[in-house]
């Protein structure tokens, strides 16, 4: 079961209130997880037990922790479904998850423990505005040579 939460809902703490400050969390992830307001976590529950979640601010993933693969992809896969995930900076620990949900990775960031995420649905948004401004620019070079004709 996946639950959709804020740290205002009345169960939240229960759910998720040891994984804040864990350090055990805290080392397998190399992040440290926070209940910011603005958060929406998915969660997934498993025998009345947190197992696996993910939380979102704004389009972008922000925090990602789970006990076995599974879990995770199938919190992602919802995540998809419903929201345009922006590029997001995540631990790199679940690498073969993100691509098995369909996520790449910008190779042009380095980072030691995160990597940058995004859908090709936002890398195909970014070529057609950078081929915007491409031609945009192109019409007023053409513009300013047209000029100098004259």
């Amino acid at each position: 079961m996946i639950l959709k939460m804020t740290n205002k809902d009345e169960d939240f703490y229960k759910y998720m209130g040891k994984f804040f400050g864990s350090r055990i969390v805290e080392k397998q992830t190399n992040d440290r997880i926070y209940d910011d307001p603005n958060k929406l976590w998915y969660i997934y529950i498993n025998d009345e037990k947190p197992v696996a979640f993910v939380s979102i601010e704004k389009n972008t993933i922000k925090n990602i922790y789970t006990i076995k693969d599974k879990y995770l992809e199938q919190l992602l896969e919802e995540i998809i479904s419903e929201n345009k995930i922006s590029s997001s900076i995540v631990t790199n620990l679940y690498l073969k998850i993100y691509q098995k949900c369909g996520f790449d990775f910008l190779k042009t960031e380095n980072y030691k423990n995160f990597v940058v995420i995004y859908t090709s649905e936002i890398k195909e948004k970014k070529l057609d505005e950078t081929h915007e401004i491409y031609d945009e620019h192109s019409k007023s070079a053409e513009q300013d040579s047209r000029l100098a004709l004259v």
